[in-house]
């Protein structure tokens, strides 16, 4: 279910951490309008949604190359 509207294939967990910080700064600042609400709140599901992604990918990669080390093929 990918629905990353920007830089789908160039954003990277970085990226959108760090935008996700951005966004809940400025939920806690107040200095998002009624009318951004939406969009923020929207974008900001997207992101934990591709980190969510991100972080089960890598830790499925990483978990097979511990396995490959531990289990040589010879």
């Amino acid at each position: 279910m990918k629905k990353y509207n920007t830089m789908e294939n160039t954003l990277t967990y970085e990226a959108a951490a760090k935008e996700l910080a951005l966004i809940a700064k400025e939920m806690e600042d107040e200095s998002i309008s009624v009318d951004e609400l939406a969009a923020k709140v929207k974008r900001a599901s997207e992101l934990i949604e591709f980190c969510q992604a991100k972080l089960k990918s890598t830790e499925a990669e990483v978990a097979k190359i511990i396995s490959g080390m531990e289990n040589p093929k010879e």
